[in-house]
């Protein structure tokens, strides 16, 4: 895989990204927190400033990426990116630090921009074969910064502070775009948005999902996993004071073996996913983890909490190329930014809806009766997936 020039040079570029995202994630949280005594307001704050351009700006987003040139975007994106991180440095070294908030928003409204433009390039570029393993390498990047990414980004904080932090932030973006300048020039497509309206483009994307069987099956999916992750999101830490006896803190040991494991199933992933269909990959992770999702609710012995985490973060891979790869197979090149950008908040929608219930729920039918409830839910999204298990297309 890495002798394609496209698939090399955004996993590098992909990698200084989300070492600055994590650097920048933890240095606001833990800044802002320290500033404001841990109030829960503004904590919840930075939460809205990652997420809300997901929902604000990710369709918007995925449909200027089919107009616009993707290398072209994914630079400017990343620079545009680097630039704001700058701004934000100057406003908090003249005590405003409210701007961190502001950049957090900026720069995530921007991977909006960025994340399909990828996806574009990795439509045209990369051999139908290879696809998927190509997803698995992306989430097993996902999932090394997933277990080191706090560790650094709260290192750094600790013994540098914000300033130092938000520039390693800016140079990591800026040497994203650097890495991604060096791509062969965009050709140029006869459909390039030119002769036609945003929003004519916009409805367009959507009637093309709402004509794919695949796609609309797979935002189903998305609705009902997003749901039931949402559900026990928020609850992980009554299952280690309620269900195992532990204080809070031994969360963070649970959560980096589940992680940990997630990085072991990527790697794995690499390698068996040329044997085994996306939608068959998709369905037999989910499966897993809904069997996993269940047990956990109902585990009071730590013997065999830990074995069911490891087992989902083994799985967890499987769902994420799974989906990755059906998206990219199913999505016409010229609608692959609307596509992305539709069903993506799918997922993220449906996710706090569930975790604005969770809290609601537990208290009415019990914390295993939500995990149970959540575990339902996923093998619900993975039977959806039963009609698409002939479809030879990725």
């Amino acid at each position: 895989m890495f002798n394609n020039r496209y698939v090399r040079t955004i996993v590098y570029s992909r990698v200084l990204l989300h070492l600055g995202i994590w650097i920048r994630n933890y240095a606001v949280l833990l800044y802002v927190t320290g500033l404001t005594d841990n109030n829960p307001v503004y904590v919840s704050l930075i939460s809205v400033a990652e997420f809300a351009p997901i929902f604000l700006f990710a369709l918007i987003g995925g449909t200027f990426a089919d107009r616009w040139q993707p290398k072209r975007t994914m630079v400017g994106s990343d620079v545009l990116s680097g630039l704001s991180v700058g701004v934000v440095l100057f406003a908090v070294i003249n005590g405003g630090w409210a701007a961190l908030l502001i950049g957090s928003f900026v720069s995530a409204s921007l991977s909006q921009f960025s994340q399909p433009s990828a996806m574009k390039l990795y439509k045209r570029h990369v051999p139908a074969e290879q696809l998927q393993r190509v997803m698995a390498m992306y989430q097993t990047i996902v999932a090394l910064f997933t277990v080191l990414g706090p560790v650094i980004g709260t290192f750094i904080f600790l013994k540098f502070g914000i300033r130092v932090s938000l520039i390693l932030t800016a140079m990591l973006f800026l040497g994203s775009a650097l890495v991604l300048s060096t791509l062969p020039q965009d050709k140029k497509e006869e459909n390039n948005g030119k002769g036609s309206s945003f929003i004519s483009e916009l409805t367009a994307g959507l009637r093309y999902i709402g004509a794919n069987a695949a796609l609309k099956t797979l935002s189903m999916t998305f609705a009902a996993v997003g749901f039931a992750s949402g559900l026990t999101q928020p609850l992980q830490i009554f299952l280690v004071m309620e269900k195992l006896g532990k204080t809070k803190e031994f969360l963070q040991w649970l959560v980096m073996i589940n992680g940990t494991a997630m990085l072991i199933g990527g790697a794995a992933i690499i390698f068996i996913a040329k044997k085994l269909k996306p939608q068959l990959l998709l369905m037999y992770g989910l499966a897993v983890t809904a069997l996993c999702t269940a047990s956990l609710g109902a585990s009071t012995w730590i013997g065999l909490t830990v074995p069911l985490l490891i087992v989902s973060g083994l799985f967890y891979p499987a769902i994420q190329s799974g989906i990755q790869t059906m998206l990219v197979g199913n999505t016409e090149g010229a609608y692959m930014g609307r596509v992305s950008g539709a069903i993506m908040p799918v997922f993220m929608g449906m996710m706090v809806i569930g975790m604005f219930l969770s809290g609601y729920l537990k208290n009415a039918i019990s914390l295993a009766g939500v995990y149970a409830l959540s575990g339902t839910l996923i093998l619900a999204g993975a039977l959806l997936l039963l009609p698409l298990s002939r479809i030879s297309k990725g």
